[in-house]
């Protein structure tokens, strides 16, 4: 008869006839306790669980698995502020939803003080190790940073697709990423199906992936024959974002451009308020094509052209990575999923005597 109140391992232990270590084993570590001890020993051992109604200290099994079940979740720029929470709150989303569904618990690192306006993970507070390892999302990632974590022991993966990290090997870095090149191609050969020729763009071309990526897919696709015959050109390229509306209106009209292509919905949405503002019509006048659709706290009423980025998908698939690195010490993989084509109301058709005038 066990005794009065919590139940040990000990109890079981002695309640099946065995050592504490094989209980232990048989509560920890399933697979191994298979190959180990006998059968006939192993449901001794699960028969006194089930009579006795014993349930393991849970922060007791942590321990003999060295986790703490919790998984950190590090973003460069801050997660919640006014400017920005719509862009961060799918991929929040889709961690918090994967981490609940795998028994972790979540630790948000806000990193140390701001550097000249730059997080950092590292500092002498470093309080990464709480978790069994971390999720990091961001824009642009400090490099000197990543290096530092593809070198350790410590398991992550980013949010977003990575270049390796430099050197000799060229360290490839975990991630679950967003196809950008393919979903931006496939913007230009739509704009070019209806006729589009003479095409701006306002965004960079250089800087973070996303950006890199962006331009890429753009600038392919420029010269591509497919899936519409004929040459289309870029006639201006603004690289700077945020600008003020009627300077961009001003420039893209001045360059005879029929379609514009925005790497910030931000931008869109004030360039296509100037446009009305000025009895232009969108798309009759202006077409205009966003690269990657996000909420923001201003909206125009506008359906705009665009992709939508699986946001909460790429979450899903990065903490579901990170689970499988601390777990099963994997070494993690690059993820690039597809974005879907959302076709809007800012996309119009160039017709033949519109070419004639442009």
């Amino acid at each position: 008869m066990a005794k009065a109140g919590r139940l040990t391992q000990r109890d079981i232990a002695r309640i099946a006839g065995v050592s504490q270590a094989t209980v232990s084993l048989v509560l920890n570590d399933a697979k191994a306790a298979e190959g180990r001890i006998p059968d006939e020993t192993r449901e001794r051992v699960q028969k006194a669980i089930r009579e006795t109604g014993y349930v393991a200290d849970p922060i007791a099994r942590r321990m003999a698995k060295g986790l703490n079940r919790i998984l950190g979740v590090f973003t460069y720029e801050p997660a919640f502020p006014s400017a920005q929470a719509d862009f961060f709150a799918p991929f929040l989303f889709g961690i918090e939803e994967t981490a609940q569904t795998l028994g972790y618990d979540l630790l948000l690192l806000t990193g140390a003080p701001a550097n000249r306006g730059k997080r950092k993970i590292f500092d002498e507070n470093n309080r990464l190790r709480l978790a069994d390892g971390c999720v990091i999302l961001g824009r642009e990632f400090d490099r000197a940073e990543l290096k530092r974590l593809v070198a350790g022991d410590y398991p992550f993966v980013a949010v977003g697709r990575r270049d390796p990290i430099g050197g000799p090997t060229d360290t490839p870095v975990p991630y679950v990423g967003a196809d950008y090149v393919a979903a931006t191609a496939e913007m230009v050969r739509r704009a070019k199906a209806k006729g589009h020729t003479k095409l701006a763009y306002v965004g960079p071309s250089k800087g973070a992936e996303s950006s890199v990526d962006r331009w890429a897919g753009f600038a392919s696709a420029i010269t591509d024959a497919e899936p519409a015959p004929g040459e289309a050109e870029l006639v201006l390229h603004i690289p700077e974002v945020g600008g003020k509306a009627l300077p961009m209106l001003e420039a893209i009209r001045a360059s005879g451009a029929s379609v514009v292509f925005f790497t910030e919905m931000a931008d869109a949405v004030i360039v296509d308020a100037a446009a009305r503002s000025q009895n232009l019509a969108v798309p009759g006048d202006l077409s205009i094509v966003v690269l990657g659709s996000h909420l923001r706290p201003m909206q125009s009423g506008t359906r705009f052209t665009t992709f939508s980025v699986p946001r909460e998908e790429m979450a899903r698939r990065a903490t579901q990575m990170l689970c499988e690195r601390i777990e099963a010490g994997s070494a993690g993989e690059q993820v690039v999923l597809p974005c879907e084509p959302v076709e809007g109301d800012t996309l119009g058709v160039i017709h033949p005597s519109d070419k004639a005038t442009s």
